[in-house]
């Protein structure tokens, strides 16, 4: 009889813990998949879903608001996504906010991810549907890197072409570059370039003082001063101009206010005029 006691008392033990444990295996799937509070619904439209499944999280300023209920394929090039959300963040959903898949990391399950609108202030209703954002995909994410490889790997084979022809190549560049005697003989010849040009600046301000080129230069000089006052004498004038419009303008409003000042006084006048007719009548 004991020994029928305590197996019982096990069994019922065991019972008990399980049916624990599948109480709060329910009560965490049902608030994972929003059974138990309030919540609404919003639709979607996207070409491909890229692999996204009923029940992947949706997350709206990166934090988890609901799960995607249902996806129905409406025809050859839309996808329709019903999306199961809490109804306490329905208030920061407007209608023109845009959702967009994506992978929760590199290799994770897809997301669903609820982008806030910028412009409008009118709340998402139930049942609502909003704009969609193609998001990138693995695939050409993928393509885009192979470009950039095959891009490098050419650009070192040129490198290494360039540089054997460096070292191995009877060019002018190679040359300039492995030949100490064309070195020097191209430094020697910009030396003397630079010589060169300073005697012809030196010869300039020579013939300058002698007088069979004297009056040529001196008409320069005089058509330099010209031309500058010329164009002194231009911004005085416009600067002129653009005090005397200043001016009128000014005076323009002084007049306006003034007039401005005699209507309103005479309307008072006119008034007062009636005022005392009034009186004088009662």
């Amino acid at each position: 009889m004991e020994k029928q006691s305590g197996y019982t008392w096990k069994l019922g033990m065991f019972v008990t813990i399980g049916l624990l444990l599948f109480i709060m295996a329910v009560y965490f799937i049902g608030k994972q998949q929003n059974l138990f509070g309030s919540t609404f619904h919003i639709t979607s439209q996207f070409k491909t879903v890229s692999g996204l499944e009923v029940g992947n999280n949706v997350r709206f300023s990166g934090i988890n608001v609901g799960t995607v209920e249902q996806i129905q394929l409406k025809n050859d090039s839309t996808v329709v996504v019903v999306l199961v959300m809490k109804e306490e963040v329905r208030k920061f959903i407007k209608t023109d906010a845009t959702a967009s898949i994506g992978s929760d990391g590199l290799m994770g399950d897809k997301v669903l991810t609820i982008s806030p609108g910028a412009k409008s202030k009118k709340v998402i209703e139930d049942n609502g549907q909003i704009a969609s954002v193609d998001g990138i995909e693995m695939q050409d994410l993928m393509k885009s890197v192979k470009k950039s490889v095959d891009n490098v790997g050419i650009i070192s084979e040129e490198l290494a072409i360039f540089s054997h022809s460096m070292n191995n190549g009877n060019g002018a560049l190679a040359r300039l570059v492995k030949d100490d005697k064309m070195a020097n003989s191209v430094s020697n010849t910009l030396s003397n370039l630079e010589t060169g040009t300073k005697g012809f600046s030196e010869n300039m301000e020579a013939a300058k003082s002698n007088f069979l080129f004297r009056g040529y230069f001196k008409k320069k000089e005089k058509e330099k001063k010209e031309k500058a006052e010329e164009r002194k004498e231009k911004q005085e004038e416009a600067k002129k101009e653009k005090q005397e419009a200043r001016q009128e303008k000014q005076e323009e409003q002084e007049k306006a206010a003034k007039e401005k000042e005699q209507k309103e006084k005479e309307e008072q006048k006119e008034k007062e005029e009636q005022q005392k007719q009034e009186d004088a009548k009662k």
